[in-house]
């Protein structure tokens, strides 16, 4: 019968986090979660939502923050999951190689070398104790760690390089946690939102995209100018926004912004998303005396009263409509206005812009057209912060860093045996390395021939 192992509370979540199951399992669940992440759109508008997965799923969804998974709390449970099951599992393996890496007499055997098959031996015309100095001095310059022992029959050095390069899968390690650490830096205080600006106003504040609610700035952006571009088709081609950061009313940075091509300024990012048409916040008015004939052009603000020729009273632009039903016709784009005659009441001024003589039918003093409407635009912007950012670019560059330390780098350790035979001496030089053996091999026969191997000598 089985013993049964009693652990202490602390040794069984030790145990539980040191699991390479647990390392798989989190990493199956967070690819899982990716692709569902990528087949449903992520902070969209609540109402698609509704309308695409119906009532039952749409709470379900919504309860499970699937929506905005990536700012979940059950993703950030896993990111810190993960996180604490790599440095559990580092702290569990890296005892041994710390042994290795910091021990400043390691130990050998030169049994070991003596088994190397790739090895090289030669005959040397010199008695051992004339070549210990000079295969010392020689093996010194090449290796950071050396030791000379005397043997039976001569001396052998053992050398060795390189034993940092153990820790290169810690750095790896330590990169995925440092990635991990970013990613939920970035998830607990970042947020993403939008704002919209008119031409030549300005904003302060925006609204965050999962709540709704309004984020102030520490600053002003102002969009001073936008521009779009149509290909043949209508689609639109480029839409560019001139922007302007300002603090306490003075302009700080100004850049033209495309979609991609975001502006910067203390760590918050404005990206070109989409664009707009607002009312007219201006017409260009053609009146025609209907006795005298005569023509007369004005501008219009909205709501901004202006007097109009002949006596014939005020006139406020008051309204615009993209399109304006009218007896079972859709007059288009109309601009509405209101008349207050001199000695009268009141009157509704309809404009359409494609029936210049529609004000005709009033049977008023004067005809009043809109000639103009001069269209604004309004720059939609995706406005994000990510205060992990540069934690995760961090990451990637350990990540690249422990990747070359682990694939291309080594720890390279040398035996080079001297032993007395009659006058002269036989000289072994083997070595070992925890990769790449066939560069180790390499090694070997250079440091050979540098010791003085020939053919003529080589055994």
């Amino acid at each position: 019968m089985q013993q049964v192992e009693n652990r202490s509370p602390f040794e069984a979540i030790w145990a539980f986090f040191s699991s390479v199951r647990l390392t798989v399992a989190i990493l199956l669940i967070l690819a899982a979660t990716s692709i569902i992440g990528t087949v449903i759109p992520q902070n969209e508008n609540p109402t698609d939502y509704f309308n695409t997965f119906g009532p039952f799923l749409y709470n379900l969804f919504n309860v499970l923050d699937i929506f905005d998974m990536y700012h979940s709390w059950w993703f950030r449970f896993l990111l810190l999951s993960l996180m604490l099951n790599i440095v559990v599992c580092s702290i569990n393996r890296i005892s041994t190689t710390w042994k290795v890496v910091f021990n400043e007499n390691p130990t050998f055997h030169i049994s070991r070398f003596r088994s190397i098959p790739e090895k090289e031996e030669f005959i040397d015309s010199r008695r051992p104790e004339e070549l210990k100095e000079e295969f010392s001095s020689l093996i010194r310059r090449r290796f950071s760690y050396t030791r000379a022992e005397t043997t039976e029959n001569g001396f052998c050095i053992y050398a060795e390089k390189g034993r940092w390069t153990r820790l290169g899968v810690y750095t790896v390690h330590l990169s995925v946690i440092t990635l991990l650490v970013g990613a939920l830096i970035g998830s607990i205080f970042g947020f993403e939102g939008f704002v919209n600006i008119p031409e030549g106003e300005t904003a302060n504040s925006i609204r965050l995209r999962k709540t709704n609610a309004l984020y102030p700035l520490e600053f002003e952006i102002r969009c001073d100018d936008f521009n779009v571009s149509f290909y043949e088709s209508g689609s639109p081609k480029e839409y560019r926004s001139s922007l302007t950061i300002l603090e306490g009313g003075k302009p700080l940075l100004q850049k033209n912004i495309i979609v991609n091509d975001p502006l910067r300024y203390k760590g918050i990012n404005f990206f070109q998303s989409s664009y707009g048409t607002l009312p007219p916040n201006e017409i260009a008015l053609k009146l025609v005396g209907k006795d005298t004939k005569i023509e007369y052009d004005q501008k219009a603000v909205m709501n901004k009263e202006i007097d109009l020729p002949e006596g014939e009273g005020k006139f406020v632009y008051t309204d615009y409509r993209n399109s304006f039903p009218f007896r079972g016709h859709n007059l288009g784009e109309t601009a509405i206005g209101i008349l207050t005659p001199k000695n009268g009441n009141r009157v509704d001024v309809i404009l359409p812009i494609k029936f210049p003589s529609f004000d005709g039918m009033r049977q008023g003093g004067l005809i009043i057209s809109a000639a103009e409407l001069h269209h604004r635009y309004y720059t939609g912007l995706q406005v994000t912060r990510d205060p992990g950012v540069w934690v995760v670019y961090t990451g990637f560059v350990i990540m690249i860093l422990g990747c070359y330390i682990t694939f291309f780098m080594s720890h390279k350790r040398i035996c080079v045996e001297v032993a007395k035979t009659g006058k002269k001496s036989k000289v072994m030089v083997a070595g070992t390395a925890n990769k790449n053996k066939l560069g180790m091999h390499a090694i070997v026969r250079k440091m050979a021939k540098n010791l003085g191997i020939t053919n003529e000598n080589r055994l």
